[in-house]
């Protein structure tokens, strides 16, 4: 997003396009505010867009939460794991197309992005193909697991049901992605708002009034999804003329190279969502796991919708690094970076007063159960820790979508989460019979270390070598110089 800048303002820019070093606080204030207005302005619609899409996920929990609780936690599971699962592989895999369309609209490419859409949309239509096994034998994979047998039989039976969702999700993250790296963000807001009404006024139809239950539940949530990736699928094809020229045989070229980048990119985001996933299925094991997995489900519903802030953060700053690095600009890719870290954790410290403050009232509007509020506000401690980290590790994660290091920053989660958290938080809440608190607290232990080390590797980070390697990273994984054949 181009922002006008005052006279003053213009000193600061260089004849690249750069950022000049800033001489003096006047000058790096004017950073700070430039920097500020271009974020807000691309992650303000985004995270907006984001958490109306989220909320669809929370209302359908609180709807069912007023069924009763074997329903809560069945919905909960499905939702928080086999969807969670399919929603951070397949949002992941659709990283890759931010990384690209956005270093090819800084370097001039917009040719390029239609392309690369209609590459990914392939991409991740076979991967659902490919998921489809662990929605179909949900039941006996969440047994395996070691889910209560009444609690995984609903939830397979619901996880079944939202398959026509999962489908969904191959139009939407990469129609996203498309506008995203192009700022045309503002019209994201409106679809997602618009869906957001009608999911919860099918809710209320189907479950309230027609008395369907879970099923009207799982009804609404597909017809939802699916209104939401045809509109902005409308949205690209009608008018968006600049990056999207039609159908083309070149959607087909350099796939193999595309794929590596999806997984690469689908790894790294993953093992973040399948962390907390890990945590609720460990959480199942526990004495009273309906009151467990209830009181954590409700806990990371509130930690969603911060988390679904940072995800608009998140993805502003992959397109602004993407953006500057395809345009040759490494200071400004600094500085930006280090700006939306500094405001991000300024939020996250916010969030985490309000849940504070809010403690014995974070429950009302999921369900009624004392136990439930009892146990919710005894966990509000770990959630405002988790938020506050929440707020600056996906901001480097979005540094690192844009600058292609995804595969660096797999490695960095797999050893900070799986191999220290994961242990520790079983430890703690087994050996140590602490249960859901122990759980938690080796989770935050992990993200702890794995924010520390992006935040190394991103104090350490040779912006200037970045820029170089961008150029050859479009061209080997993204075929910029090839001019598309279209269709139609």
């Amino acid at each position: 997003m181009e922002v006008p800048l005052l006279e003053d303002q213009l000193e600061l820019i260089g004849g690249d396009g750069d950022y000049r070093e800033p001489k003096g606080l006047k000058e790096w204030w004017m950073v700070v505010w430039i920097e500020t207005v271009k974020l807000w302005g691309i992650g303000g619609p985004i995270a907006f867009n984001i958490i109306c899409q989220f909320s669809t996920s929370s209302a359908t929990t609180m709807f069912v939460g007023r069924i009763g609780d074997v329903e809560l936690s069945a919905v909960s599971i499905s939702l928080s794991v086999i969807g969670c699962f399919s929603f951070g592989f397949l949002l992941g895999m659709g990283s890759a197309l931010e990384t690209l369309c956005g270093q090819a609209f800084g370097a001039r490419q917009v040719h390029m992005l239609g392309v690369y859409m209609q590459r990914s949309i392939i991409i991740l239509f076979v991967t659902c193909i490919l998921l489809l096994p662990i929605y179909l034998f949900a039941t006996p994979l969440l047994i395996l697991l070691g889910q209560q047998p009444e609690i995984a039989d609903l939830a397979g039976y619901y996880t079944m049901l939202i398959i026509p969702q999962l489908f969904s999700l191959a139009i939407i993250f990469p129609t996203q992605k498309f506008l995203q790296a192009q700022s045309k963000v503002g019209l994201l807001t409106w679809i997602g708002f618009i869906d957001l009404v009608m999911h919860v006024f099918l809710l209320w139809l189907f479950i309230h009034v027609l008395g369907w239950g879970t099923t009207g539940a799982a009804v609404a949530y597909n017809i939802s999804n699916w209104v939401l990736a045809l509109a902005q699928l409308a949205y690209v094809v009608g008018w968006c003329k600049d990056g999207w020229k039609g159908l083309s045989w070149s959607a087909l070229n350099e796939i193999w190279a595309f794929v590596r980048l999806s997984v690469a990119s689908a790894v790294m985001l993953c093992l973040e969502i399948w962390y907390m996933m890990s945590v609720t299925i460990l959480t199942g094991h526990l004495n009273n796991a309906v009151a467990a997995v209830g009181s954590l489900t409700i806990c990371m519903n509130i930690n969603g919708w911060e988390a679904m802030i940072f995800i608009g953060i998140n993805a502003a700053i992959s397109v602004r690094v993407s953006n500057e690095l395809g345009s040759g600009h490494p200071r400004a890719t600094k500085y930006v970076a280090c700006v939306t870290v500094v405001q991000s954790l300024l939020i996250g410290i916010l969030c985490m007063i309000v849940v504070l403050a809010t403690r014995e009232h974070l429950t009302f509007i999921f369900t009624d159960s004392p136990d439930l509020h009892q146990a919710v506000s005894r966990l509000a401690p770990l959630l405002g820790v988790t938020m506050v980290l929440n707020s600056v590790q996906p901001v480097i994660s979005g540094v690192a979508v844009g600058g292609g290091w995804q595969a660096l920053v797999a490695y960095i989660n797999l050893g900070s989460y799986y191999i220290f958290g994961l242990p520790l938080g079983f430890f703690l809440g087994y050996t140590f019979n602490l249960g859901v608190m122990g759980l938690w607290g080796g989770m935050i232990a992990g993200t702890t270390l794995q924010t520390l080390v992006l935040l190394f590797v991103l104090y350490r980070t040779n912006w200037k070598n970045e820029v170089k390697l961008s150029s050859e990273r479009m061209r080997k994984w993204g075929g910029q110089n090839i001019e598309p054949e279209i269709l139609y």
